[in-house]
């Protein structure tokens, strides 16, 4: 009888004990929401090959972006970047020359770190397409190709707040290049190639 006793207390001493895991154990989606600076490289050979100056600019700006993570364990995760298309204004030697928008879907492989702590650094690597839309460059003259296809990297870290919420901090390199074209030619390669600096708001379930 006392081992039977002892049996159904320890079964049910380990049945508390898998429902507080499940209770406090965190899920495997996390939604972020951040405010992200691009500061763009700005390197681009000299419009026409000539001299050191003559050399095409893209604006900084600051953007929205919402990012969807899922870990597949408690340190491998995956983070998929997503905005709207974004205008950046384009400068030659300071006196502009026209825009474009373009739409940088992001997807990048992850490490983290510190997977249980308040403070969880990690690193990441992948892939950047971006899409190039509405050129208006040199009053209708100028051109941009359709994507580009590059490299990301990535570094940052989440504070945890409370059970399901996160503030982040993240930097990213990322790979934009394209050829500027002006009647057909090429006048240009423009390697726009942005430090991306963003700060958000995560929730994990």
């Amino acid at each position: 009888m006392k081992v039977k006793l002892l049996a159904v207390a320890l079964v049910a001493a380990l049945g508390c004990g898998a429902a507080a895991a499940q209770s406090t154990a965190e899920g495997p989606l996390m939604i972020r929401l951040r405010a992200v600076q691009i500061d763009p490289a700005n390197k681009s050979d000299p419009v026409g090959g000539t001299g050191a100056s003559d050399r095409i600019h893209v604006s900084k700006k600051t953007i929205p972006d919402l990012d969807i993570t899922y870990f597949f364990t408690k340190n491998i995760a995956a983070e998929l970047v997503l905005t709207y298309p974004q205008k950046h204004d384009v400068t030659l030697d300071g006196a502009n020359i026209g825009s474009f928008k373009h739409l940088p879907p992001t997807l990048t492989a992850q490490y983290h770190f510190l997977p249980d702590g308040t403070f969880r650094p990690y690193v990441g690597a992948g892939v950047n397409l971006t899409l190039i839309s509405d050129v208006n460059l040199l009053g209708g003259a100028g051109s941009l190709e359709h994507y580009s296809v590059g490299y990301a990297l990535q570094a940052g870290f989440d504070i945890k707040l409370d059970k399901n919420w996160f503030l982040n901090f993240d930097v990213k390199k990322v790979q934009i290049q394209s050829d500027v074209k002006a009647g057909g030619s090429k006048i240009s390669a423009v390697q726009v190639d942005p430090m991306l600096y963003g700060v958000g708001i995560g929730y994990r379930f």
